[in-house]
């Protein structure tokens, strides 16, 4: 099916007039070519120029400025909308917030829980078709512009236009605040409680995990399907933008990728040890990480254990220079029980043999954007979904290694 077909075939009938004029942008490059082909071939642009020589005149307006003009409009068109529509979410997602306090108080599930729930769902919905609004036109810039390219390629622009279509606020996602307010009212209708923050030196996690691929087009439903049964949960506002946190996660190895084959290889105790930080800029505390696998069939559970360092000991402890009775007098500084020192002892000791005898270094790192949804400080069930991941190399190919440079991460 041809775009403009299948423009107006998915537009939403009551927005139909906000859409991009595809036909009209498609119907500009067709007169501009007719007007490239009857002015004859591309004149030679020298790599000087000179203020007496004349040069033959251009058509002032012609069909190729009028495109470019009218697809800068439609950019702006549809901005506008987006703007407008997100603010009308935000003002009903207000009012709808003091109803949902009052409605808290009520036990059960009442007749007025229900309509606001009503109310919940139907923006959830218009959030979702305006991104779907956002996406139509997002793909018709870049089939127009493909298109103009194809019929004049004496002058090509999308590479350049497509640079600046990405500066566009209603291209970059700002708008999850948005479903991190609609996860409030759910939250609210539901009578969600709150777990209690487990700031013990040592943590340990049994889970089961299941993970799926989601394509970007569907990252917003998903979200919108999950906060309908858990919240996004918030550990510190600070460090979030929207609904997501920045992670940053760098991970041990040595010459011979050996936590990395037995990871991927699913050994029985194979384990991934990484430091972990939360939040934008230069971590002040880590935490170090060691995952085990174990074996399902046998009725095993895989495990997540960590304790916390602050960031100027990482490079002592990775160098055998902090020792175990230098942390243990910092934890009972710190006001932390005899349990818990007991707890991070055995790990401490563990983790630090592990790094010796295998020789581990930092060796990658991973960083992504997670949004996670759970109870506050409750991982019973917990829903996380990780977008913009990428991997950096900790040690570079030219130049001392993070090592040799008294670092742990680059």
């Amino acid at each position: 099916m041809k775009f403009g077909k299948y423009l107006d075939k998915q537009a939403k009938d009551e927005w139909r007039s906000q859409y991009l004029d595809y036909k009209g942008l498609k119907d500009l490059i067709k007169e501009s070519a007719r007007e490239a082909e009857a002015s004859g071939p591309a004149a030679f642009s020298p790599r000087t120029t000179s203020l007496s020589i004349v040069r033959a005149s251009k058509q002032a307006d012609a069909a190729e400025e009028r495109f470019f003009q009218k697809l800068e409009a439609e950019v702006d068109k549809v901005g506008r909308f987006t703007n407008r529509v997100v603010s009308e979410l935000r003002q009903r997602l207000a009012n709808l917030q003091p109803k949902a306090d009052k409605a808290q108080q009520a036990e059960g599930q009442t007749e007025d829980k229900k309509i606001l729930m009503e109310e919940a769902k139907r923006i959830g919905e218009d959030y979702l078709a305006l991104e779907k609004y956002a996406n139509l036109n997002y793909m018709g810039v870049h089939k127009i512009l493909k298109k103009h390219d194809k019929l004049l390629p004496h002058s090509p622009c999308r590479q350049f236009y497509i640079a600046h279509l990405h500066q566009q606020p209603w291209v970059q996602g700002t708008y999850s605040d948005v479903l991190v307010q609609l996860s409030n009212a759910y939250s609210q209708l539901r009578g969600d409680s709150t777990g209690q923050k487990n700031e013990d030196a040592a943590q340990g996690f049994v889970r089961s995990t299941t993970k799926y691929w989601v394509r970007a087009e569907d990252v917003s439903n998903v979200k919108y399907h999950i906060l309908q049964h858990l919240p996004v949960f918030q550990f510190d506002k600070n460090d979030f933008a929207g609904d997501a946190q920045l992670i940053n996660s760098v991970y041990f190895d040595n010459e011979n990728l050996e936590l990395y084959h037995g990871r991927l290889d699913k050994k029985p105790n194979a384990i991934a040890l990484r430091i972990r930080w939360y939040g934008p800029g230069e971590p002040k505390k880590v935490f170090v990480e060691r995952k085990t696998h174990r074996e399902s069939w046998k009725g095993e559970e895989s495990v997540k254990e960590r304790f916390t360092l602050d960031e100027d000991k990482v490079v002592p402890f990775l160098e055998m220079e902090y020792g175990l009775e230098q942390a243990v007098v910092d934890l009972r500084a710190a006001g932390k029980s005899e349990k818990e020192i007991e707890k991070f002892t055995e790990l401490f000791i563990e983790v630090r043999q592990q790094i010796d005898s295998k020789q581990l270094r930092p060796f990658i790192r991973t960083q992504y954007m997670r949004t996670a949804f759970q109870i506050p400080f409750d991982s019973t069930v917990r829903v996380s979904m990780d977008t913009n991941l990428c991997m950096i190399k900790e040690n570079p190919d030219e130049g001392p290694s993070c090592t040799l440079a008294g670092r742990w991460y680059r």
